[in-house]
């Protein structure tokens, strides 16, 4: 049956329609997203509920000549099946598909790319600006959830946007959580401009009285000191230069489209508050909207989630209950996390010691600082950010903690390629890029149990800057909860193999894979050495003296990048002490990686079982083993 949407190629055959059919292409977008995430998962949660809203912007807005720039993407699903990538939706996050972001390389309606949460108003303040200067005209909306609002970058630009006065629409798509519920003042501000009755009240009278065009009219007769008499007080975005339209109902399309084309007419910096539901039209993702962010697979007429049977502990599921265990021994612990408590496990000890742990919004250099500033007064902070949103904070690492040589434990999440996600999130950088910075020890666990034994070592006393690296997903199945805790010497490897001529220096969990190369190389009568570096910084420099003595060639693997990691740190120290043996880098290599499993991202960079298997059978055979 050929329904309304598949005869929506581009939006141009969307603005075709009726304004009485946007409800039934709404309904079949939705029933299109579930059924293709319930095989296939993606973020399902956030682009459900804003189907009514991507099909009246694309319906009044002339895309692509005028830009939609949408923050993070997770509720881009409908905007990507209604611009002409509906019959390849369904490798949405998939080896080879398409992003489950906008890319400004997959499509002329992603202007801009985006993974990472507030970037949208600074990117559309620049992309408005840019049209000013070169003479063109354009309307430029960036759509942002009031999540990703609590970033300072968001901030940052609203501030820029309302003092240059430039064409620029930002849509507020409030469903009051971005992944976890939100926190923090913003969230409850906004909560008091939604629920507000006399301010509704006075907007529905208005919008009664003048019709269509009741925003410009309104514009034109409300003085401001009506608009303080029906807040009571300054609105925040009035304050910074915006005009502010809303709260509106993201669900009634006519009311909406009719909002949007009086906005187009009206110049200058505005906001237009749009309240929706993470979910919607599905109700099971409605009434679990944290765990159906991203549920994984699911039954689509029942919504049962669908979860792998025997699969080992979670890495995030070991540092969730040991914080917890360390914090029951030591008072001074306390527990950070920029808006990922579940994702991390920290929601765990909130829990058990909600006065300990703390969610402080999509922040992660007010995270840094924050955990600072606990440290500067004397307690532990552990501070828990997905490796690749660390990113954003190494200035706050530097100046704030390193530099002043705090106490805090930064536990990186996600390290490593995490998949489906994309060259965004994939913690490729961490080692590199935290292993140049003075007074700061950068470590990564080989198994669960290293990881609480890094964790325990983090905070005894006298301890400075501590990063504990470690990936998404299952561990390999060790024994670990609540097992007794051993201190982890610095700076000091383990040996797993002995060998001839080449030894493996491995950092991390990726180390599993080497093992299982090596161990099918042994059976080949080709013995090669392995150690668990276990610390990119301070490297063990004993074993790397035995190294450069001792073995003709050295192989380094590690799930990071080649450039700057643990291979980088060996090869200079063997050039600083006069060593000459070769090193063999395996690891993510100078390129972004893009979408796939983890196992088909290892294999593409060569670090699987196979991959590393033939690199080390290449080398060993070459001295005869």
């Amino acid at each position: 049956m050929v329904t309304l949407l598949h005869t929506i190629n581009t939006p141009g055959d969307l603005r075709k329609l009726k304004l009485s059919e946007l409800p039934e292409v709404c309904a079949e977008l939705r029933n299109c997203i579930i059924d293709t995430c319930a095989e296939n998962p993606g973020h399902i949660g956030a682009s459900l509920g804003v189907v009514e809203l991507t099909a009246a912007l694309h319906y009044v807005f002339d895309t692509p000549h005028d830009k939609l720039i949408w923050d993070v993407g997770h509720q881009a699903y409908a905007h990507k099946i209604l611009t002409g990538r509906r019959e390849v939706f369904h490798t949405n996050r998939k080896y080879n598909g398409i992003s489950g972001f906008p890319r400004r390389s997959e499509s002329a309606y992603d202007p801009y790319g985006g993974g990472h949460s507030s970037v949208s108003i600074s990117a559309a303040l620049g992309m408005a600006t840019a049209a000013k200067i070169q003479g063109i005209k354009q309307q430029t909306v960036a759509i942002i959830g009031d999540g990703a609002l609590t970033g300072g970058l968001a901030f940052e630009g609203l501030n820029n946007a309302g003092a240059m006065q430039s064409n620029l629409l930002v849509v507020l798509n409030d469903n009051n959580i971005s992944i976890d519920e939100n926190v923090g003042a913003l969230h409850h501000y906004l909560m008091k401009l939604t629920l507000s009755a006399r301010y509704n009240r006075f907007k529905t009278k208005v919008w009664n009285v003048l019709g269509q065009n009741a925003v410009r009219r309104a514009i034109r007769s409300i003085s401001a000191t009506v608009k303080q008499v029906v807040f009571k007080r300054s609105n925040l975005f009035e304050a910074m230069g915006f005009r502010y339209f809303g709260p509106v109902d993201g669900y009634d399309l006519p009311y909406l489209v009719s909002v949007l084309k009086s906005l187009k007419e009206i110049d200058g910096p505005k906001l237009l508050h749009v309240v929706t539901t993470k979910g919607k039209g599905y109700k099971p993702a409605e009434e679990n909207q944290t765990d159906w962010h991203a549920p994984g697979l699911f039954d689509k007429n029942t919504g049962q989630r669908i979860k792998v049977k025997g699969m080992p502990s979670r890495y995030q599921d070991v540092f969730g209950e040991t914080i917890i265990e360390l914090a029951e021994k030591n008072e001074r612990i306390v527990g950070i996390t920029p808006a990922m408590p579940t994702g991390c496990s920290l929601n765990l000890m909130m829990e058990q010691m909600p006065h300990r742990a703390f969610d402080v919004g999509i922040a992660e250099a007010h995270a840094v600082t924050f955990s600072a500033g606990l440290a500067a007064q004397g307690l532990l902070p552990f501070c828990n950010i997905y490796s690749s949103f660390m990113q954003r904070a190494f200035d706050s690492v530097i100046h704030d903690v390193a530099i002043q040589n705090l106490q805090v434990v930064f536990c990186l999440d996600r390290g490593g390629l995490v998949g489906e996600d994309g060259a965004t999130h994939h913690g490729a950088y961490d080692m590199a890029y935290l292993r140049c910075i003075p007074n700061m020890i950068v470590s990564a666990p080989m198994n669960e149990v290293e990881l609480r034994n890094l964790m325990y070592t983090a905070q005894l006393p006298g301890g400075g800057p501590f990063a504990i690296r470690y990936p998404r997903g299952s561990g390999v199945g060790l024994d670990w909860s609540r097992r007794p805790f051993e201190p982890v010497p610095l700076g000091t490897a383990r040996k797993l193999r002995n060998g001839d001529h080449v030894v493996v220096l491995s950092i991390g969990a990726i180390g599993n894979e080497v093992s299982k190369a090596l161990e099918r190389l042994a059976a080949e009568s080709v013995a090669i050495a392995h150690y668990d570096m276990r610390f990119v910084k301070p490297l063990d420099e004993k074993i790397l003296h035995e190294a450069g003595r001792k073995y003709k060639h050295v192989v380094t693997v590690e799930n990071g990048t080649v450039l700057g990691g643990l291979g980088s740190a060996v090869a200079e120290f063997f050039t600083a002490n006069g060593y000459l043996l070769p090193v063999t880098r395996i690891g993510i290599p100078d390129c972004y990686i893009e979408q796939g499993t983890i196992a088909q991202l290892h294999a593409e960079c060569g670090m699987d079982v196979e991959g590393i298997y033939s690199t080390c059978r290449k080398i060993g055979k070459l001295f005869g083993k």
